[in-house]
């Protein structure tokens, strides 16, 4: 441990010394005998904790990478609710709230607090889980700092991950055995309790109090990019759990964000390291993509038989089946000509629909000398290119053979990265957005294997989907080809193809440069194994080298976000005028600010169905909430019954996309009629709801509110709540309660409020008939998702929606009221062009309702077009006569079975305050 000396009082907060008590450990590299530490306030719900090597030699990440806020020129030290304690000898601190000087420590490092060692492997099955001692430690190849949480914490975020305790993390109480998360980004499908594609090191902490029946949540951020063991355990007999962060490099770097909401935390998180990118509307639309549409011809198919069936497209994708010998910023003149695609892109343009290409991380070596291969020869010319430590190209292994890979932190790379992207628009492959894929970054081999390999060898390293040797034959649980066929048909010869097999559901400021200029450091196999294997499998090799000495090792989960950052300034500088649309899959803290998210390789599997929702979930918490699924499933065939109800639950979902693997089943939702009728449902709603949808990401971009919510997000006060992840929330007001396993035909959901809500159906407007906090069950035939109104909702939409968006803006508005027990509701509406760059002109909408009237307020100078239509007010009784600014209307009715007060025909204009009476 440490001895804190020293102290010295700031107007912020305070500085002091930690000096290293006794002998040297050096349990996973060498003690750093002298440390700093500094405890600013730097606003009234925020606290920044941060222990660092007085050196300076430990790597931290760079203000060039992600902007931090400005110090405070202000004392926050009595006004916050955050309260820093600490003990000097041996050294430890702990966090309360001002408002609870008594309550349990938010977070709590005292030797006192946590329980006695040593203790043996909590999880049996991991000897690194046993628990030698809680000391800091402070090495340059191991930091490990350990604080206790209440017994049963609710915990959440500390991803990427695919949990199958679900968006509650396993903290190992209640028949738990605990979670150990890495993080260190891999490209791997989609596992169960892994470590994948992004790393997010922040988790929100939701508190119940028994005693007075309320919540509070407060957020953790450890503020680092290094390889990291997150263990979230609960000794046995133990009357705490507790969370141990275990490091192999960086610094003690901590943010605390008091809440005291979980939609505060979130808020308090995007302040700190940036607020989402404003999303353009179209990107709200419906995507199809495959990898294996082979050329042209194909994907054009794909858009003509999506209008023949009447299910809207948006936007049309192509996987690396478009690249010429699969290399980037190319297109094959065989079968994807730059001609033909700029008219084929023109001739989608002219239909209000969009084309994105994917985009990879890594860049084709030049073969021999004959190879003119100009994306790789200009990075030669710029010196764009990552390093061995020799200085020579450090090449891997990828789809087009051996790849060189951008470093970001080259001086030129951005000014590269603009040229591709430029020269590929101009060639005639006229994109609307950017999919970066394999971004960890991903290499097929280990190490630089190219380095004096046979460079002509382009033949992609691995066997393709669909090759021999590389069959796709899975299909979704309960569903068995053998016996079936390979159709996925729902039932085949009158017969149901479920159950055939007889299978059950299973679960499945700036400072040092790091380990770059540190001496006698392990740079390839660090002494502290985390749980990821050898750190350079299937990515670049830690001992890869970037400009300004950084080393991979220390720098590598920020490629992804440093390449999406890259695209996005890139995309600006060519289209100025247009918000950048970039879909991404690894990601870190702030990759929000530049990009949205896919979950990833999923499998065309019920429980992934089901998992989707905790990573959406997971993405709110991470500020990157424009973020879905892979629908259908990405690997394996999909059948017609879980397609059937992915489409549908994808709907609502902020980003919205088919997509699967070569020589998989087709999935597209024409292929089965049920789909196509599922997916014309919800892609109906789904736009009826886009006035809703876009001021809920306008909110986001503006202040970090999540879209996307968990049910205790609304309701902090209700236990039975916290758990809850197979239904959701968009915004406060759209309850979706999904069917998530096969043949079934109900589905059971919770209420939330206990009774005191009133709760409409979105389709009938009925009030339903809940159980306060236990769960209703639903009619859910195949084809229906269950989508529920909360009362005191006031919701603008478009009344009439369309084939594209920009068709489906062009019509008419509709108002959608859901009045509480006491005759109010409130809704706002944010409204712009849906594509120029904020700051823009803009119109935000105020609709005030109270028993018997309608105010619509209106500020801000952008013109709305599209008249409002109609007003349907749920919950009132029969008026005897309804005004519209004091002037008596005839064009409505009465339903009284809904208690429902219909309004057509009005054509007000949006730009004015109007106001609406009955009586």
């Amino acid at each position: 441990g440490y001895i804190m000396t020293g102290l010295q009082e700031t107007k912020t907060g305070f500085t002091a010394s930690l000096n290293l008590a006794g002998s040297e450990c050096n349990a996973f590299g060498k003690d750093i005998a002298n440390l700093t530490l500094e405890v600013t306030y730097e606003s009234d719900t925020r606290l920044h904790v941060n222990i660092f090597d007085t050196a300076n030699s430990q790597f931290t990440i760079p203000q060039s990478v992600i902007s931090r806020p400005t110090a405070p020129t202000k004392s926050h030290k009595n006004t916050t609710d955050l309260v820093f304690n600490f003990e000097a000898s041996p050294f430890a601190f702990w966090v309360t709230r001002r408002s609870e000087p008594d309550g349990i420590p938010l977070f709590d490092t005292r030797i006192s607090s946590l329980p006695p060692t040593p203790i043996p492997p909590v999880i049996p099955a991991n000897d690194s889980t046993a628990l030698d001692g809680f000391p800091l430690v402070f090495e340059d190849q191991y930091l490990q700092l350990t604080s206790a949480l209440p017994l049963g914490a609710n915990i959440y975020g500390l991803g990427e991950v695919v949990a199958s305790s679900g968006f509650r993390r396993d903290v190992g109480a209640n028949g738990g055995k605990g979670s150990v998360q890495t993080l260190w980004a891999r490209n791997i499908a989609d596992p169960v309790d892994e470590n994948m594609y992004g790393s997010h090191p922040i988790y929100l902490e939701h508190r119940y109090n028994s005693t007075t029946n309320k919540s509070q949540s407060h957020g953790v951020l450890h503020f680092s990019a290094s390889g990291a063991d997150i263990l979230l355990l609960t000794p046995p007999s133990s009357n705490v759990s507790l969370v141990e962060y275990r490091l192999i490099g960086g610094t003690l770097d901590f943010y605390f964000f008091s809440g005291p909401t979980p939609s505060n935390v979130i808020e308090q998180y995007g302040e700190l390291i940036g607020l989402p990118t404003w999303q353009p509307l179209w990107g709200f639309g419906f995507h199809l993509c495959r990898w294996g549409y082979t050329n042209i011809n194909e994907t054009r198919e794909q858009v003509v038989r999506m209008r023949e069936a009447n299910i809207p497209l948006e936007v049309i994708w192509n996987d690396i089946d478009l690249y010429h010998d699969l290399r980037d910023f190319t297109s094959d003149p065989v079968s994807f000509p730059a001609s033909e695609m700029k008219t084929f892109i023109g001739e989608l343009a002219e239909k209000n629909q969009h084309y994105i290409p994917i985009l990879d991380a890594a860049i084709g070596h030049q073969a021999n000398a004959t190879d003119l291969y100009d994306p790789y020869i200009r990075g030669v010319e710029l010196d764009v290119w990552i390093k061995n430590p020799d200085g020579s190209e450090y090449i891997g292994q990828v789809w087009p053979g051996y790849t060189v890979f951008p470093d970001w932190f080259g001086n030129n790379t951005q000014r590269y990265w603009t040229e591709a992207l430029r020269n590929w628009s101009e060639s005639g492959i006229e994109y609307s957005g950017i999919w970066l894929d394999m971004n960890e970054v991903s290499s097929f081999c280990e190490g630089s294997c190219g380095t004096g390999a046979n460079l002509s060898n382009t033949t992609p390293p691995v066997i393709l989907p669909g090759q021999p040797g590389n069959p796709v034959v899975n299909y979704p649980e309960g569903y068995n080809s053998t016996i079936s066929g390979p159709s996925g048909n729902i039932t085949v010869n009158g017969t149901l193809t479920y159950g055939a097999d007889q299978t059950t559901l299973n679960n499945l400021s700036k400072r040092g440069v790091g380990a770059g200029n540190q001496t006698d450091v392990n740079i390839n196999t660090p002494p502290y194994a985390i749980h990821n294997g050898a750190l350079s499998i299937k990515t670049a090799a830690t001992n890869a080298t970037h400009a300004g000495g950084f080393v991979e090792l220390d720098v590598h989960n920020l490629w992804g976000l440093m390449e999406e950052k890259a695209t996005h300034l890139a995309l600006l500088d060519i289209h100025p005028e247009r918000r950048p649309f970039i879909i991404s899959r690894s990601t870190f803290a702030s990759s929000g600010k530049w990009t949205g998210h896919w979950l990833g390789d999923n499998f065309s599997k019920w429980q992934y169905l089901y998992f989707n929702i905790q990573g959406v979930l997971q993405f709110q918490l991470f500020q990157i909430p424009f973020v879905g699924a892979d629908t259908c499933g990405f690997y394996g065939n999909t059948d017609e019954e879980l397609c059937n109800r992915w489409m549908q639950l994808s709907a609502f979902f902020p980003f919205y996309r088919n997509h699967n693997e070569r020589a998989a089943l087709s999935q597209e939702p024409y292929r089965w009629d049920s789909v196509a009728n599922a997916s014309r449902t919800a892609i109906n709603v789904r736009y009826s709801l886009l006035p809703y949808w876009y001021t809920l990401f306008a909110n986001a971009s503006s202040f970090g509110t999540p879209p996307v919510r968990a049910l205790f997000f609304e309701f902090p006060d209700e236990p039975e709540l916290f758990g809850v992840d197979r239904q959701y929330l968009i915004g406060r007001d759209i309850l979706v309660t999904p069917v998530l396993t096969p043949n079934v035909s109900t589905v059971a959901g919770i209420f939330p409020g206990r009774g005191t809500v009133t709760w409409r159906d979105w389709y009938t407007h009925d009030i339903v008939n809940t159980s306060a906090g236990t769960n209703t069950t639903l009619n859910a035939p195949l084809g229906h998702i269950n989508v529920h109104v909360r009362d005191g909702a006031a919701i603008l939409l478009y009344s009439k929606p369309a084939y594209t968006i920009e068709e489906t803006r062009q019509g008419p508005y509709s108002l959608l009221v859901s009045q509480d027990r006491n005759g109010s509701a409130f809704g706002t509406a944010y409204v712009d062009d849906g594509e120029t760059v904020p700051p823009t002109p803009n119109r935000t909408l105020a609709f005030t309702v109270r028993k018997g009237e309608i105010r619509i307020s209106t500020r801000g100078t952008f013109h709305i077009s599209q008249k409002l239509g109609s007003i349907t007010v749920l919950g009132t009784s029969k008026p005897a006569g309804v005004k519209v600014q004091g002037n008596t209307i005839k064009n409505w009715e009465y339903v009284n079975a809904q208690q429902k007060l219909v309004l057509s025909g009005l054509g007000l204009n949006l730009n004015f305050a109007t106001t609406i009476t009955w009586a």
